[in-house]
């Protein structure tokens, strides 16, 4: 069957904005409401209120490919949901001695909303695993390049010197701490149970105990009560997967800043197709990185697809929170308005993650041409350094004003920093007056001596990251 007639094909966009393990489409939507419907019959067998072998025969019935999701989005329009459409559907499947564990106690959005969560538990399992993968490969390059020195950029100036090593643990560090973030929201994936409004009157003094199963099957946190207008757990969950995306997004925004072509200091390796075994990619495909219309171009193409993902997440995390105000026991729109924002940021995020999965494993990294930029600033980039060797003898303000002078010289002139300080006569004696020496000013002009703490702050992050892989085990 052609690919664009596969039931899970992702459509025109999907290679860019739905790659890799994350599943939060239609198909994956009504599993995890079946398994929410499974749950719950399992819950109630367990609990008494159906009877022997009913939860058995619903999960047995519960599969995506029993049911049409188009007509249960038809159904959908009559009740504002697909949930009512989809309970009739499964009883119908069921044999009718479990009928009664079929949506028994539930109201719409329970089963919804526990869907909700269980499908994001599926996702941050994805995502924190593409996530160790691009901060095993940071590390990596964190410890290879430790002393790789190059200019630093603030404000996309020239600055001072840093190394790759110290940009590499910048994401390490950013990293592990959108992995932390996801380890801390998944406690707060919790079912949903609580009947028409939030009281399960309809199991009587059952009801908690029914809540407990139900979260054992499922495998979720058991909430204080149910959650249907607090959607604090909703807007928690957006702004971890928000946190993941900034993370990614500056990652990218940095790869695609260093890879142009008059910088060239990283490039992005060949990459991995996401094609199964039996979909190689057919001779005539375009190559990674290719351009339609000019031959020479290797663009930065998982930088790219990265941040075309983030760059969506800000709204639809806006629209999340926007979303949380909700009235009284259930809301009137403000519910509905999560499902497609929830369902794009997890798709989204699990794509940028996918990405960044493969990015940072397969970088390139251009050591001597990062070594030539530097050398090209001739040593203007130290001139903090050479100023604060000067304060101790000439004062803060007339070092710099000296050094600021030799600067402007150096500039207009095309000429290293070094040789207008020494050779220009009005500073030159300056600074001889002042006993500073040639030997000294080459010191200060030497990137290697103003690294600072670059080196200690790499083995920090490295040790925060081996500490972290400790707790994952």
């Amino acid at each position: 069957m052609p690919d664009h007639e596969k039931p899970n094909a992702r459509g025109l966009f999907g290679g860019v904005f739905a790659r890799g393990g994350v599943e939060a489409g239609d198909a994956a939507w009504l599993q995890a409401m079946l398994d929410a419907e499974a749950g719950l019959a399992r819950a109630l067998e367990r609990a008494g209120l159906a009877p022997a072998g009913a939860g058995e025969a619903v999960t047995a019935a519960a599969r995506a490919e029993n049911f049409n999701p188009n007509e249960l989005g038809g159904l959908a329009a009559l009740t504002g949901n697909p949930v009512p459409g989809l309970a009739r559907a499964l009883a119908r499947q069921v044999p009718q001695t479990a009928v009664s564990a079929v949506h028994r106690g539930a109201t719409s959005q329970d089963i919804v909303d526990t869907a909700a969560m269980l499908l994001a538990k599926r996702a941050i399992g994805v995502i924190a695993a593409d996530l160790a993968r691009a901060a095993d490969a940071a590390a990596g390059l964190a410890a290879a390049h430790r002393d790789s020195i190059m200019i630093g950029r603030t404000l996309l100036q020239q600055a001072v010197p840093v190394t790759f090593g110290l940009v590499a643990a910048g994401w390490l560090t950013s990293l592990d701490e959108a992995r932390a973030g996801l380890d801390a929201v998944g406690p707060r994936l919790a079912v949903q149970f609580g009947g028409a409004a939030g009281t399960l009157a309809s199991l009587g003094e059952a009801g908690q105990r029914v809540t407990a199963l139900l979260a054992t099957e499922l495998g979720l946190a058991v909430p204080v009560l149910p959650w249907h207008t607090d959607r604090l757990r909703i807007i928690d969950l957006g702004a971890a997967l928000a946190r993941v995306a900034a993370v990614l997004g500056k990652i990218a925004r940095d790869v695609t800043l260093l890879a142009q072509s008059e910088v060239g200091e990283v490039s992005e390796g060949g990459g991995t197709d996401q094609r199964g075994a039996d979909q190689q990619a057919p001779a005539a495909s375009p190559r990674r990185g290719g351009s339609s219309a000019m031959p020479h171009k290797h663009n930065p193409v998982a930088s790219i697809a990265i941040l075309g993902c983030t760059r969506q997440v800000p709204g639809l995390l806006a629209t999340l929170a926007a979303a949380s105000e909700q009235e009284l026991q259930r809301a009137a729109g403000a519910w509905h308005a999560e499902w497609e924002p929830l369902t794009a940021l997890l798709r989204l995020t699990g794509s940028a993650s996918s990405w960044a999965a493969d990015l940072l494993p397969g970088l390139v990294v251009d050591t001597s041409r990062m070594a030539a930029n530097l050398a090209a600033t001739k040593g203007l980039p130290l001139a903090e350094h050479v100023s604060s060797l000067l304060a101790g003898v000439l004062g803060g303000a007339q070092a710099h004003d000296l050094v600021a002078e030799a600067g402007a010289r150096a500039t207009s002139a095309g000429l290293p920093l070094r040789d207008v300080l020494l050779a220009v006569p009005k500073l030159e004696q300056r600074l001889s007056s002042a006993g500073i020496t040639a030997e000294q000013i080459d010191s200060a002009l030497e990137p290697s001596g103003y690294l600072g703490a670059a080196g200690a702050f790499v083995t920090a992050a490295l040790d925060a990251h081996k500490a972290l892989e400790a707790r994952h085990g």
